[in-house]
C-alpha cells in the first residue's frame, strides 16, 4: 500500500495526498472508519475519500476498507516479517538478506498490483505484429532493456536496445507506423530516453513507456504507459536497485504475453535458440578435450 501512494502520489491533488498517506499509515485505524469518517479525519470530503479509493485501484471505498482490514490483519499476525529496506552500515549479512528479499517481494508485489492489464494487452498486440522493436533506456534500465531485446530476439521477433543516446535517435528515425519503440525510465524525466521515443511518436512508431512516473515528461510521447513500483532509496541501496526489479517483472509480463501471441514461430525459434546454444557448448568441450 505505501509503495502504491508513493508511485500515485504526484498525480494526486493535495487533499487526495492526504487521503493516501493516512491508509498507508494507519491501515488498522482506517479500516474501521466509514467514509465520513475519514474524510473527517483528514480534513477531505467524502468525495475526495472515494476518488482516492478508485486512484488507488479500488471499486469504491467498501474495497478499500476490506483491502486495509486484511492488511491490518496479516500485519498484526506477523505474517509479514518486521524488516524494512533501511539498510544500515553494521546490519549482519543476515540481516541484510532478509531487508532486501522483503523489499523486493514488496516491489514486485506492487508492481502487478498497478499494473494496467489492458494497455500491457494493447502493447503485447504491437509488439508481436510488429516490423522491428526498439528500446531505449541508460545505466540500470539500459541494462532491463538488453535483457527484453535478448527475450525478443529469441522467439524470431527483430528488437534492439540501444543504450547510447546518438545511436537511438538515429535509429528511431527509421521507426514508422508498423514499428514499436519502448522507452524504459524509472524517473520518467530522462532526457536520452525521451528524445528518441519522441522521434519515434512522430514517426508514427507505436510508443511505450515503462515508467515509476506515468505523470512525467517521457508519457506526452507515449500511446502507452505501463508504470512500475516507485522505488525507496538510503544511503546503501540506491533506487536503482528496486526500480529494476519492478522494472523486469513488466518486461517479463510482456515477453511472455508476446511469446504466447506468437507461439507458433516464438516455439521453434526458441528451440533453435537452445539447440545452437547447447551445440557451441559441446564443439567447446571437445575442443578443450582435444588440447
Amino acid at each position: 500500500m505505501a509503495a502504491k501512494v508513493r508511485t500515485l502520489g504526484p498525480t494526486m491533488t493535495r487533499s487526495m495526498q492526504l487521503v493516501a498517506e493516512a491508509v498507508a499509515g494507519d491501515p488498522a485505524g482506517c479500516s474501521a472508519l466509514t467514509v465520513t469518517g475519514l474524510a473527517s479525519l483528514t480534513g477531505t470530503s467524502e468525495a475526495t475519500v472515494v476518488r482516492t479509493a478508485r486512484l488507488l485501484g479500488y471499486p469504491g471505498y467498501r474495497d478499500l476498507r476490506l483491502a486495509l482490514a486484511g492488511l491490518a490483519a496479516q500485519q498484526q499476525s506477523g505474517r509479514s516479517p518486521a524488516v524494512t529496506a533501511d539498510i544500515a552500515v553494521d546490519d549482519p549479512i543476515a540481516d541484510v538478506v532478509a531487508k532486501l528479499a522483503y523489499d523486493e517481494q514488496q516491489t514486485l508485489a506492487d508492481t502487478a498490483a498497478g499494473l494496467d492489464t489492458v494497455q500491457l494487452g494493447a502493447v503485447v498486440t504491437a509488439a508481436s505484429a510488429a516490423r522491428r522493436i526498439d528500446i531505449y533506456g541508460v545505466g540500470a534500465s539500459g541494462l532491463v532493456g538488453m535483457d527484453l531485446a535478448q527475450k525478443l530476439l529469441r522467439i524470431g521477433l527483430i528488437a534492439h536496445a540501444f543504450s547510447d543516446p546518438h545511436l537511438a535517435v538515429t535509429n528511431a528515425v527509421q521507426l514508422r507506423a508498423g514499428d514499436v519503440a519502448i522507452a524504459i525510465t524509472h524517473s520518467g524525466s530522462t532526457g536520452d530516453v525521451i528524445e528518441p521515443l519522441r522521434v519515434a511518436f512522430d514517426g508514427g512508431a507505436t510508443t511505450v513507456a515503462i515508467t515509476g512516473r506515468p505523470d512525467g515528461p517521457v508519457s506526452q510521447y507515449a500511446d502507452h504507459v505501463l508504470t512500475t513500483s516507485t522505488a525507496r532509496e538510503s544511503d546503501l541501496r540506491p533506487a536503482a536497485m528496486s526500480s529494476r526489479t519492478s522494472q523486469l517483472l513488466v518486461v517479463d509480463c510482456l515477453f511472455i504475453g508476446v511469446a504466447q501471441r506468437t507461439y507458433e514461430t516464438a516455439a521453434p525459434a526458441l528451440s533453435a535458440s537452445y539447440e545452437a546454444l547447447a551445440h557451441r557448448h559441446s564443439a567447446r568441450g571437445a575442443g578443450s578435450g582435444a588440447r
